[in-house]
C-alpha cells in the first residue's frame, strides 16, 4: 500500500521487484505487484504497468530485488534510472525505520543510442562516466514511512494532515539531495515510488541514565542549494546560498519527553574563492562585487526566517588569509540587526590538544545562547519548550574546527535538557556517566567522518578530540595522511566529483542541439581512458 501506516501516513513502497525485458525495465511492488511502472529501453518512457503489460506478456531474462528509485535523468541518447541495490538499517526516527544506501547503480535506457553520431557517442560517454561516479555518492539516507529531512520543531508546526502528504511533498527541498532526480517519477504520479534522498549524517544510540532507558539521535542535513567538493564550492553565490551548508539535529528521547537542539554550519558567505594550483594550501581570494552586501543580507534573512535570531561563531584564524576572510565576514555582519558576530580564533586558543579551552568561548556566549533554548515537548505532543535562535558555525572548511565546537556546545545543552525533564539534578553533569558520555561523543566525531567524506573525500581532522576530549599520538598520523589524500583528491578528482554533482542538480541543459561537454567551460575533463572504455562498450 502507498498510503496508511501504522500511523496513519503515507507509506512508501519498500522491496521492489525488478525486471529486465529485451525492450524494457519493470519495476513493481513486491508487496503490492499490480503497483509499478516499466521505462522503455529504447528511450527511457515511462508507462503505468497496465499499460506494459496489456503490450507484451513474453518473461523478463532477470527479475532482481530492489530496494528504490532514486529518479531518472535524461541525457542526449535516452533516460538513465538511478536505484537502490542495497541498504542497511541506520536506527529509528520517531519509530520509523532509517536506512542507508550502500550502493546504486544507473539502468539505461538508451538503446536508441545505436542511431547516434560519433559526437554525440562521445558526449554520451562523457555522461555517462560522471553517472559513474554519482553511483558511489557517500551519505545517502531515507525513510519509506516518514520524512527525515524536517526537523521536530518544525514537525510539530505543520497542520493537521500534512503526514498524508506523499513523502516527497512534506520534504524540506533544501535538504532533499535527489529532488531533481525525482521530477519525472513526480510527474508521472509515481508517488509511491518517489523517495526523498537526504545527504548528511544519521546516527543513533542507546543511553541508560540512572536506569531509565533513552536514546539519542544525531541527523545532519546538507543543504542542496551549493552542493559540491571543498575546493570547488567555497562562499555564497548572489542568491546567498552557502557552500556546505549542513542543518545538525541532536534529538534526546527520555522519560516520555524528546528534546531537540539546532544547530547549523555553512561557508563563509561572502563571495570568495580558493582556486586548485598545486599548491599544499592555496591562497584565499575575497572577490570584491558590488552585491557583497546584499548577499550577506539574504542569506542571513533566510536563517532569521527559519530559525529565528543568529549568533555567529567564526572559528577562523585571525592572522594571515583566514584573518583576511574574517575581517571582511565581521565588517558585514556588523551591519545587520540581530546577528551577533563572535571570533573565536580556534587554532590559537585550543592548538591541537586544548579542548576545555573552549570554555572560554562557552563563557563569552552562554547567557545568548541558552537563552535561544531547545525544542521539547511531553507524550502527549504538548510543547513545553521552544527554541528561539540558532548558532551558526564556521571555519574554512566548516568540518573540523566547526565539528569540535558544536559537540561542546550540544553537550553543554543535553545536560541543560536533562536537568529539565528531571533525570539529572543542577549539581550533576551528562559527562559524568562515562558509557554514556563515550556513546555522545561516538555519535559526534562518525557524524564529523561522514560529513567530512562528503566534502573533502576524507575523514575528519581533529576526531581525537571530539572521541576523547585529547589528541592521541594515533590520531596525529591520521590526521596527517587525511591532510595529505585531501591534498591529492582537491588536485586531481574532486573536479570530475563536481561535475557529477552539477550533473544531477540540474545546473546543466542536455540537448540534442547543445554544445558538447567538452566545449563548455563548466565541465572538467574527465579522464580519457574512462570515456574511451564506454565508447568501446557502445560501439
Amino acid at each position: 500500500m502507498e498510503s496508511g501506516s501504522s500511523s496513519g501516513g503515507f507509506r512508501l513502497h519498500e522491496e521492489l521487484e525488478l525486471q529486465e525485458f529485451q525492450d524494457k525495465f519493470v519495476i513493481r511492488s513486491k508487496e503490492s505487484p499490480s503497483d509499478g511502472f516499466s521505462i522503455g529501453r529504447r528511450e527511457g518512457n515511462i508507462e503505468s504497468l497496465a499499460v506494459a503489460e496489456d503490450a507484451s506478456s513474453t518473461s523478463p531474462s532477470k527479475t532482481t530485488t530492489i530496494y528504490g528509485v532514486v529518479g531518472t535523468i535524461r541525457l542526449l541518447a535516452g533516460n538513465y534510472v538511478l536505484v537502490i541495490t542495497s541498504r542497511e538499517e541506520a536506527g529509528t526516527f520517531l519509530g520509523f525505520p532509517v536506512y542507508r544506501v550502500n550502493s546504486m547503480k544507473f539502468l539505461p535506457c538508451n538503446d536508441a543510442l545505436k542511431l547516434s553520431t560519433c559526437q554525440e557517442k562521445r558526449d554520451e560517454a562523457y555522461f555517462m562516466a560522471l553517472l559513474k561516479t554519482v553511483e558511489s555518492t557517500p551519505g545517502l539516507y531515507y525513510s519509506y514511512g516518514t520524512d527525515i529531512t524536517l526537523n521536530l520543531q518544525r514537525r510539530h508546526r505543520l497542520m493537521d494532515g500534512w503526514m498524508t502528504k506523499p513523502i516527497w511533498k512534506q520534504a524540506d527541498p533544501r535538504f532533499v539531495w535527489n529532488k531533481n532526480l525525482m521530477v519525472e517519477l513526480i510527474e508521472c504520479k509515481l508517488d509511491g515510488f518517489a523517495i526523498p534522498l537526504l545527504q548528511g549524517s544519521f546516527q543513533a544510540a542507546p543511553l541508560e541514565l540512572k536506569g531509565l532507558p533513552a536514546t539519542i539521535t544525531l541527523i545532519s542535513r546538507r543543504c542542496t542549494r551549493r552542493l559540491g567538493t571543498r575546493m570547488w564550492r567555497r562562499g555564497a553565490n548572489l542568491e546567498g546560498d552557502t557552500a556546505n551548508f549542513i542543518e545538525t539535529e541532536q534529538i534526546l528521547e527520555a522519560e516520555s519527553f524528546k528534546s531537540s537542539l539546532l544547530q547549523i554550519r555553512g561557508s563563509i558567505p561572502l563571495l570568495w574563492e580558493q582556486i586548485v594550483d598545486l599548491s599544499y594550501k592555496p591562497r584565499l581570494r575575497v572577490i570584491n562585487h558590488e552585491e557583497t552586501s546584499k548577499v550577506v543580507e539574504r542569506h542571513f534573512h533566510d536563517l532569521s526566517q527559519r530559525y529565528g535570531e543568529t549568533m555567529v561563531l567564526d572559528l577562523t584564524d585571525r592572522h594571515g588569509d583566514e584573518g583576511q576572510l574574517g575581517a571582511a565576514y565581521a565588517s558585514e555582519v556588523e551591519k545587520l540587526p540581530n546577528v551577533r558576530y563572535v571570533s573565536f580564533d580556534f587554532h590559537h586558543i585550543c592548538g591541537s590538544s586544548n579542548f576545555e579551552n573552549l570554555e572560554v568561548l562557552y563563557e563569552e556566549i552562554s547567557e545568548d545562547f541558552e537563552k535561544q533554548g531547545y525544542f521539547l515537548v511531553d507524550a502527549e505532543g504538548t510543547i513545553l519548550e521552544e527554541q528561539k535562535g540558532i548558532i551558526r558555525a564556521n571555519c574554512i572548511d566548516c568540518l573540523d574546527r566547526t565539528n569540535v565546537t558544536q559537540s561542546f556546545l550540544a553537550q553543554k545543552s543535553l545536560n541543560i535538557q536533562l536537568r529539565r525533564i528531571g533525570v539529572l539534578v543542577p549539581t550533576e553533569s551528562f559527562s559524568t556517566f562515562s558509557d554514556n558520555y563515550g556513546k555522545f561523543r561516538t555519535l559526534w566525531a562518525e557524524q564529523g567522518d561522514e560529513l567530512s567524506l562528503e566534502y573533502a573525500g576524507t575523514h575528519a581532522l581533529k576526531g581525537d578530540l571530539v572521541r576523547y576530549g585529547r589528541q592521541t599520538v594515533v590520531g596525529m598520523i591520521r590526521d596527517g595522511m587525511s591532510a595529505l589524500s585531501r591534498y591529492y583528491l582537491n588536485n586531481f578528482q574532486d573536479g570530475i566529483r563536481q561535475d557529477a554533482i552539477d550533473l544531477v542538480s540540474g545546473h546543466y541543459t542536455i540537448n540534442r542541439n547543445g554544445a558538447s561537454p567538452f566545449q563548455l567551460n563548466g565541465f572538467e575533463s574527465i579522464s580519457i581512458l574512462d570515456v574511451s572504455v564506454l565508447l568501446m562498450n557502445m560501439c
